[in-house]
């Protein structure tokens, strides 16, 4: 994801303080990371902070082997790096390199089939770890207080658009959302996971 490793590329944006730090991924990181462990891991490390993979073993359900494994994986693709301060001894902790990812859509066209193999897998791993994160929401939703149930949105909506339109809006909303990122913090702010899905469909005949 930013933190749901997941942009499209487009024209150049004007950066301001509030732009995430964001890696365009290319035919060679996008092999790197194309694997359901190592996104979920890349996503756990960006959104809750530096871990160890014993930390992220027992988080998300796997060996710690597994999990030290493609950390050490991701750290060769330079998705994520040492966290030495966080270190007591020999334990070695991990943290992101960048905030989020941004994949670019001609990735999916490339000569290679192992690349667009995994364009394939990187997106529908996104879309799945949408969807669980929606359904674990709703699943929850129930133990947090009514302000925070107003606070959040399940909506859809169809507008007619131009592709170019469409594009606009896009980089719109991301510009918007970005505008909250310096915000400061309080005893009363969460982390909120804000998703985007845009795409065209055939009309009914």
């Amino acid at each position: 994801m930013p933190e749901t490793p997941a942009q499209p590329t487009g024209p150049a944006q004007p950066v301001t303080s509030a732009e995430p730090n964001v890696r365009t991924l290319d035919a060679r990181s996008l092999r790197g990371l194309a694997h359901p462990l190592r996104i979920r891991l890349l996503a756990a490390l960006r959104h809750d902070g530096p871990a160890t993979a014993s930390q992220l073993a027992d988080r998300l359900g796997e060996s710690s082997g597994a999990t030290s494994y493609h950390l050490r994986q991701l750290a060769a693709h330079g998705f994520v790096e040492d966290a030495p301060e966080h270190g007591k001894g020999r334990e070695r902790w991990w943290r992101a390199v960048y905030d989020g990812t941004a994949f670019d859509e001609t990735l999916t066209l490339d000569e290679d089939p192992t690349v667009r193999g995994a364009a394939d897998l990187f997106l529908h791993e996104i879309a799945t770890i949408h969807t669980q994160e929606l359904s674990t929401w709703l699943g929850n939703a129930h133990n947090w207080p009514q302000e925070w149930r107003r606070g959040a949105d399940m909506s859809d909506f169809t507008l007619h658009l131009t592709a170019e339109q469409s594009h606009e809006l896009i980089h719109k909303m991301h510009d918007l959302i970005n505008s909250y990122r310096d915000l400061p913090s309080s005893q009363d702010t969460k982390a909120v996971r804000f998703h985007t899905h845009a795409f065209p469909r055939e009309s009914a005949q």
